[in-house]
């Protein structure tokens, strides 16, 4: 079952430049699955009385929830990975052993992921906020909308500023181990993913992991039934002055998407051009729709008709790529420069990532017309 595994990184000092800490997530899923990226604000409850709605079941809602952003499949509650406000990271991975996966609705893995980012500070919190939801209400349910039936247990990369832990669950057994000082990969492609990153050992940058992501060679971006439907690449600086930016595609292919800056500061833009149509109750065990209702956003919508340009067009696909890739490069050199100097454009960054996606539309939008 490993090539249905995503591939989750994380890079730590002495490996990187500047002494940040890198983490990297492709997301892997099935080739029909819309990945939506979106954000939701910090949260007082005050009626705790209230139970949380997750994916299946509902659970205990807690009295503060920190600001997130998340790339998830459209049709559930958690994420597949994401940020918080605290500069805490968190990519869930698929992996299978001798413990019998539980197909009774629970808690899925990627509900574990958003629960954890939403109600920790830190990495370690995030870990203890996971473990004690595991026990409390296990974890199980089919990960796929549809008839298709696909469940696994998880294991869980959970990173900050200043440390990264590996989470290993089966059922409600679970392990941690803190990450040492060292290059680091979930086991899905781990020998081509570990000697991608040792090859950059000590010059480890946003633009390596990215690279590495992005490499079809080695299996790590995924082709064919299940592939790579959207990727995330954090820098967690370790000076807490500094803040810490979060590119995320919400796109196929990060070969053929752009990596798009998000930045937590109050008063965030909606992302409205990375955010699916909502439908009510559509994935309990009798679901309401016989046939799968379309998700695509609009960024989404874009990119796949761009895709048929690139697969039949040559001079056409090579202007949209250089173009692409000019994009990316000025948002680069913009995010360093933020990270080198530790100034803010407060008016520019409540709009950053919805801007960055605008761009990118306006990239694809005359080669479709045409």
């Amino acid at each position: 079952m490993e090539p249905c595994s995503c591939d989750t990184f994380v890079a730590l000092p002495p490996a990187t430049v500047n002494n940040r800490i890198i983490f990297g997530k492709n997301s892997d899923r099935p080739c029909d699955e819309v990945q939506e990226v979106v954000y939701f604000p910090a949260a007082v409850h005050d009626n705790l009385k209230e139970h949380l709605k997750c994916t299946y079941i509902e659970i205990d809602q807690v009295p503060e929830t920190y600001a997130v952003v998340l790339s998830r499949p459209a049709w559930l509650w958690g994420a597949e990975m994401g940020a918080n406000e605290h500069g805490v990271c968190i990519g869930n991975e698929a992996v299978w052993g001798r413990e019998e996966v539980c197909d009774e609705e629970a808690l899925l893995g990627m509900d574990l992921v958003r629960l954890g980012l939403e109600r920790a500070d830190t990495a370690e919190k995030a870990l203890n906020v996971i473990v004690d939801l595991l026990e409390k209400y296990g974890q199980g349910g089919n990960c796929s909308e549809g008839k298709m039936v696909f469940s696994y247990h998880n294991s869980f990369l959970i990173a900050d500023r200043n440390e990264a832990w590996v989470l290993e669950t089966a059922g409600k057994y679970w392990a941690a181990e803190k990450v040492q000082a060292k290059m680091m990969t979930s086991p899905g492609r781990y020998c081509e993913g570990y000697k991608l990153l040792n090859k950059h050992k000590g010059n480890i940058t946003f633009e390596t992991m990215m690279e590495i992501l992005r490499d079809k060679p080695s299996g790590i971006n995924m082709e064919g039934e299940f592939l790579t439907t959207a990727s995330m690449v954090s820098i967690l600086p370790q000076d807490s002055n500094v803040p810490c930016i979060h590119f995320l595609t919400g796109t196929p292919d990060p070969e053929r998407s752009v990596f798009k800056p998000f930045i937590f500061i109050p008063n965030i833009s909606q992302l409205l051009d990375t955010s699916s149509p909502t439908f009510e109750d559509s994935v309990k065990k009798k679901p309401q729709f016989n046939i799968k209702p379309d998700r695509r956003h609009l960024l989404y919508q874009k990119h796949q008709q761009a895709l048929e340009i690139l697969d039949n067009k040559e001079e056409k696909a090579k202007t949209m790529l250089d173009n692409m890739s000019k994009l990316e490069k000025e948002l680069f050199k913009e995010m360093e420069s933020i990270l080198q100097n530790k100034h803010l454009d407060v008016d520019k960054i409540v709009n950053l990532f919805p801007q960055c996606t605008k761009d990118e539309i306006r990239i694809y939008e005359p080669n479709i017309s045409s």
